[in-house]
């Protein structure tokens, strides 16, 4: 939950971060980011409350959102100097999507060498690294155009930030609580759904609302949620079942299991340079990538349905898991290049990232798992009943067997057979879902490219001429 709060955070601040960047210098950006990310990882490391503990992961993911910001806006036009999305996007998922294969790498084994509250310290110590070379290196340089904070609607971003933690808690611990026999899902669900309605209420009658009906009815945001819940559902086996599988069948320890993410992240730098080789600078089609990225999660699928068992060896886990990685960064480099090719004026685009943000990284890693999480905890009853009705039934061969050894055994070939009927079922899906996409007219290619800054700019300029406009009349009357 503390770690889809730091997501939720990055995925709010979309929204306003082009007008935190026009406000704010890069260098009081990064600094201030440094100073809150530095107290977010102190209070991590010693706080034992869970309320805390997320609340501080959120508060983070927006500072850790703006900071990226700051950099990478900075080197934008050393990477493509027309500013062509496309090119951005597969530097910028190579960077993000890296990071966290490496930085849970680096967890693991820094709390087996030592304690897991070293990561934090080392944490901390390369932020101040990066605030002392920001001292040191960046000029306090403002922009060429100040534009204060007016006409942000900071309430609505407090209830979108209200509605998707409450569809993250629901989906998190629906299953821990028991869905809706417990108060606390009943009590997040009738908050959350409070909070989208006011939301809705407040976007029909405000001129900026945090997020306007046109963002949500863009149709290309509407596909890509469509394809973002579909394509995660089939992958979320990877929060279900690998670690559970790795863990409790083939009995892998910490370490091996980390070692998985190696697989992951060559998954995602090859898909990446695969993106970037072919998305980006030959301008294959979108629905020529998509499909490419669903026939990647059928292999992935395929092949666990194939060669599940007890023996397997953790280098025949390389393939799936390297295709995993490859599929899941196609897919979001092209929807999120569609997002900027959606036609959206560019004061409604952050409003359209901010919706894929939460879609792609929160609804997509959360709703899924919960789906296929809940199915696996029904279909492992079901095959477990099934199993030991034939085992108690008379059999000279496991007559000797301990009572409780003979129930882990039941237990453990369940899980084993219920994994493999879901991994078929998503199969099933998942090809059922590429045919779709073979059969659909998709000739639209890539040709995102993002205005010049003083474009965007004068676009500020002018939003915030007219609320202070609103403002002085509504002071005279």
């Amino acid at each position: 939950m503390a770690g889809y709060a730091s997501l939720i955070g990055l995925a709010i601040n979309f929204a306003v971060m082009f007008r935190i960047k026009f406000r704010f210098s890069n260098r009081t950006q990064l600094l201030v980011a440094g100073i809150v990310l530095i107290a977010a990882n102190l209070i991590c490391a010693n706080t034992e409350s869970v309320p805390v503990l997320v609340i501080t992961c959120f508060i983070a993911g927006w500072f850790r959102m703006q900071a990226t910001l700051a950099c990478n806006s900075t080197i934008q036009l050393w990477l493509t100097p027309v500013r062509d999305m496309a090119v951005f996007f597969c530097y910028v998922y190579i960077l993000v999507d890296s990071v966290i294969q490496l930085s849970g790498i680096a967890t693991i084994y820094t709390a087996f060498f030592s304690q897991w509250e070293y990561m934090h310290w080392i944490m901390i110590g390369l932020l101040a690294l990066m605030m002392i070379l920001v001292m040191l290196l960046v000029k306090p340089v403002r922009g060429p155009m100040f534009i204060p904070l007016l006409g942000i609607d900071w309430i609505g971003a407090i209830l979108w930030a209200g509605f998707m933690m409450c569809f993250t808690f629901i989906c998190v611990y629906g299953n821990y609580f028991d869905w809706w026999d417990s108060g606390e899902i009943r009590a997040a669900a009738l908050l959350g759904l409070v909070c989208m309605i006011i939301n809705l209420w407040r976007a029909s009658f405000l001129h900026h609302p945090y997020i306007s009906f046109r963002a949500m009815r863009n149709r290309n945001v509407i596909r890509a949620t469509i394809i973002y819940l579909v394509f995660f559902t089939l992958i979320a086996t990877e929060h279900v079942f690998e670690h559970t599988y790795a863990a409790n069948i083939l009995g892998f320890d910490e370490t091996n299991l980390i070692d998985l993410n190696w697989y992951v992240f060559a998954g995602i730098v090859i898909g990446c340079g695969f993106t970037y080789l072919t998305f980006a600078l030959r301008k294959w089609r979108y629905k020529t990538m998509t499909a490419i990225a669903f026939s990647l999660a059928i292999v992935y699928l395929a092949y666990f349905y194939f060669f599940i068992d007890y023996g397997v060896e953790k280098e025949m886990l390389f393939l799936p898991l390297f295709f995993r990685g490859a599929a899941a960064v196609i897919i979001s480099i092209v929807f999120l290049t569609s997002i900027v090719q959606s036609g959206l004026p560019f004061q409604v685009f952050p409003q359209a990232l901010t919706i894929n943000g939460f879609t792609g990284a929160v609804m997509g890693a959360t709703l899924g798992p919960a789906i296929i999480g809940e199915f696996l905890r029904h279909t492992v009853a079901k095959n477990a009943s099934l199993l030991g009705s034939a085992i108690t039934d008379f059999n000279p061969d496991t007559a000797h067997v301990p009572l409780g050894q003979l129930y882990g055994l039941v237990q453990t070939q369940a899980l084993v057979v219920s994994m493999k009927e879901i991994y078929g079922w998503l199969l099933i899906i998942a090809i059922f879902s590429l045919m779709i996409i073979l059969v659909s007219y998709g000739p639209l290619r890539p040709a995102a490219f993002f205005p010049k800054w003083k474009t965007v700019r004068r676009t500020f300029r002018r939003i915030v001429r007219f609320e202070e406009q609103a403002r002085n009349t509504a002071d005279s009357v």
